[in-house]
C-alpha cells in the first residue's frame, strides 16, 4: 500500500490493465492530451502505442459503436468520453445494443468498458458540467459504478473490465486529487457492494461519487455538535447495496442521501423510495435528499456555490433530522 491520488489511482489501473491482457485498448477523445485526458491517463500512448491507446476524433457514436464492435469480437475495449455531456451522442450503441445484446443473443453479453468523467463547476454552464448517471441506472442490462477514493477508483476499474457486460465507470474531476491508500499490484472491488466509511448511530448519511466524500465532511461537523452520523459510500449505482442501506437505516431511523444530480427522478430519489419500502415501520423521519436543483448549472462562479451542494448542505439536513425528533418528543 502506498498514497496515490484518485487520477493516478485511474491511470495505474489502465496501465495495469493494459500490460496484463493484450486483448485490452482504450479509445477516445483526447488520449494524447494533458488537457482532455490530464494525468489519469497521462503517458500512456508512450508507454504502450498509439495502437492501444487510440486517439479518435469529436465522434463520440461512432467511437462508441466501434468500442461495442471490438467487444462482441473478443477484445475488451476501454471507450473514454471526457465529458459525460457528450456521452449522450452515443446513446444508441449504449442503450440500444450494449445494454441488450445479452438479452438478444445467447452466449453472453458485450464485455465493455465506457469511462466517463463528469466537469462539474469551474463556470463551464449547462453543457459542460452535467451529471447524468441517473438515466443509465434506469436501463437494464448496464452496471453504473462511481468511485469515491483513490482505492475504489482502480479497484472498480479493473472489476468493471472483468465484468461479463457493459459497465458505465463514473469518475468525478473534483475527486482527482482525494488520496488514499492503494495496492501496488492489481486488484478489483466488487461491483454492487457498498462501503461504510464511518460507523454511527444518531442518523445515516448515504452519497454518491463527490457527496460520498462530502458526507464524510459531513459527519465531522456533525460530530463536533454531538450528533453521531453513520456514512455509506454506495460505489455502485446499478445494482446498488440495498441490504447494506436497509440495515443501517433500520438501526439509525434517520437517512440522508447526497447526490450530485438532479432531485426529480434522480439517484437520491430511487435510493429514498427503496429506503422507504423496505424500512418505513422504522423511520423516525422522512428520508431527506440533498442534490442538485432542477435547473442547469450556471456559468457564474457566485451562482456555482448557491447551486452545488456539499458538506455544510448535508450536516444542515441531518441536524434538521434529529432537531425534528427532538422537538417532537419535547412536545
Amino acid at each position: 500500500m502506498r498514497t496515490l491520488n484518485y487520477a493516478q489511482a485511474i491511470r495505474e489501473a489502465h496501465a495495469q490493465l493494459l500490460a496484463l491482457d493484450s486483448r485490452v485498448f482504450v479509445v477516445g477523445q483526447g488520449l494524447w492530451s494533458p488537457w482532455y485526458a490530464g494525468s489519469s491517463l497521462e503517458g500512456l500512448d508512450r508507454e504502450f502505442g498509439c495502437a492501444r491507446m487510440v486517439d479518435s476524433p469529436v465522434s463520440e457514436n461512432a467511437v462508441t459503436g466501434m468500442a461495442v464492435g471490438a467487444a462482441l469480437a473478443g477484445l475488451r475495449p476501454i471507450v473514454f468520453h471526457p465529458r459525460m455531456d457528450f456521452m449522450l451522442l452515443a446513446m444508441d450503441p449504449i442503450v440500444n445494443q450494449a445494454a441488450n445484446w445479452s438479452y438478444l443473443f445467447a452466449g453472453g453479453g458485450v464485455p465493455l468498458v465506457i469511462r466517463a468523467v463528469i466537469n462539474r463547476g469551474g463556470e463551464q454552464g449547462a453543457q459542460h458540467s452535467q451529471a447524468l448517471h441517473a438515466m443509465f441506472m434506469h436501463v437494464p442490462g448496464l452496471k453504473v459504478v462511481m468511485p469515491a477514493t483513490a482505492y475504489d477508483a482502480k479497484g472498480l476499474l479493473m472489476a468493471a473490465l472483468e465484468d461479463p457486460g457493459p459497465v458505465l465507470y463514473i469518475d468525478d474531476r473534483w475527486l482527482y486529487a482525494e488520496t488514499g491508500e492503494v495496492p501496488v499490484e492489481p486488484f478489483t472491488v466488487a461491483i454492487g457492494e457498498a462501503a461504510v466509511r464511518r460507523r454511527g448511530s444518531d442518523l445515516t448519511l448515504i452519497g454518491v461519487s463527490w457527496m460520498a466524500a462530502e458526507c464524510v465532511r459531513a459527519a465531522g461537523i456533525l460530530e463536533r455538535e454531538g450528533i453521531d452520523a453513520e456514512v455509506i459510500d454506495l460505489r455502485t449505482l446499478k445494482p446498488w447495496d440495498k441490504q447494506l442501506v436497509a440495515a443501517s437505516v433500520s438501526r439509525t431511523r434517520r437517512a440522508v442521501v447526497a447526490d450530485g444530480g438532479w432531485r426529480t427522478a434522480g439517484a437520491a430519489a430511487d435510493i429514498a423510495a427503496e429506503i422507504t419500502e423496505r424500512v418505513f415501520d422504522n423511520l423516525l423521519a422522512p428520508v431527506i435528499r440533498v442534490t442538485l436543483p432542477d435547473a442547469p448549472a450556471p456559468a457564474s462562479s457566485a451562482e456555482e456555490t448557491a447551486y452545488y451542494p456539499g458538506a455544510e448542505r448535508i450536516a444542515s439536513a441531518a441536524r434538521g433530522l434529529v432537531e425534528r425528533n427532538v422537538k417532537r418528543v419535547a412536545a
